[in-house]
């Protein structure tokens, strides 16, 4: 007879309830729980799909980001222009839509650049130690102690044609999307760094670590099969923190003129239009200044619940 179909409906049930989860499924168990994140994971997926439906958008109404229209200048809403038009009578929800792909792209590709640059400063920190170590981190500390805004601004005053660039290039709307890029993951590596180098100190001393040094194992094998795949916890709640300052930061380069030059849009670029215009018509400064806003929000929601979700502290709750 088979035992197994002789248990009790409760036993059975019981042990299929404490089937072994892995890591990653208790962190999403977790992270699934805490609604405020799921909430922003939610808007920063309604805002992707904003940016992403702007091409679509402009089919359907007939209209063009670039567009302009002098004789259809602050136009109210209309069946064509949903939120009406801009100073130059252009399309405000298609410059929205296009805005929200710029800045939603600084912020992601500058996070990642930031955090590639810190991981590989926090690996060769943590696994070499001493001198190496010692500047690195002291390196570190410079950045951080530098005021981010003024450097920020004297690095997006610098002439790219002086540093080699064609004149076609440093023109073109790409120069200033990958210029913001590269001057964001500049000063943005040290908080990764730090973390990745505080795991890393820590993985050193593990067993699987102490085995594979000692079987003769080169650096570059031990930092990538063993430490960097458990230093990804620190990671990635690091990134998704970091996005959000990284949208503040472009929209300031960009309120001051600095950052991506119209007619390209992005929200910052559009606030510094309408600062202007603020009294004739504050909806122009109130929907990219909302669009920031409630982004930053998510994100910074989001952020917080990955970090509870993997944080060591709760893997045996």
């Amino acid at each position: 007879m088979n035992n197994q179909a002789t248990l009790p409906l409760s036993v059975a049930t019981t042990t299929i309830a404490d089937k072994p989860q892995s890591v990653w499924q208790l962190r999403w168990r977790r992270l699934s729980r805490n609604r405020v994140a799921m909430l922003g994971g939610l808007v920063l997926i309604l805002l992707a799909l904003f940016a992403a439906g702007a091409p679509l958008y402009e089919r359907l109404m007939g209209v063009n980001v670039n567009d302009t229209n002098l004789l259809n200048r602050f136009a109210p809403p209309s069946a064509q222009h949903i939120l009406g038009t801009d100073e130059a009578g252009r399309d405000v929800m298609a410059r929205l839509m296009y805005g929200g792909r710029i800045s939603l792209l600084v912020g992601l590709l500058g996070a990642i650049s930031a955090a590639m640059v810190g991981t590989l400063i926090g690996l060769i920190a943590g696994y070499y130690r001493g001198r190496t170590e010692s500047v690195l981190m002291r390196v570190t500390d410079g950045v951080i102690s530098l005021p981010i805004l003024p450097l920020l601004i004297v690095f997006a005053a610098i002439d790219l044609q002086k540093l080699g660039f064609s004149e076609e290039f440093v023109r073109s709307s790409a120069a200033n999307f990958y210029r913001i890029v590269f001057i964001i993951a500049l000063v943005e590596w040290t908080t990764v760094a730090r973390l990745v180098r505080a795991s890393t100190l820590s993985l050193m001393t593990r067993e699987f670590v102490l085995a594979a040094r000692t079987q003769g194992a080169s650096a570059r094998h031990i930092l990538s099969l063993h430490i960097l795949p458990n230093t990804t916890s620190p990671i990635i709640v690091a990134l998704s923190l970091a996005v959000g300052q990284i949208i503040l930061l472009e929209s300031t380069l960009s309120f001051l003129g600095l950052g991506i030059q119209p007619p390209t849009p992005s929200w910052g670029n559009m606030l510094n239009n309408a600062q202007e215009l603020i009294s004739r018509a504050p909806e122009l400064a109130f929907y990219p200044g909302f669009l920031i806003f409630i982004t930053v929000i998510a994100v910074n929601f989001l952020g917080d619940g990955l970090q509870d979700a993997f944080d060591p502290r709760a893997e045996s709750h």
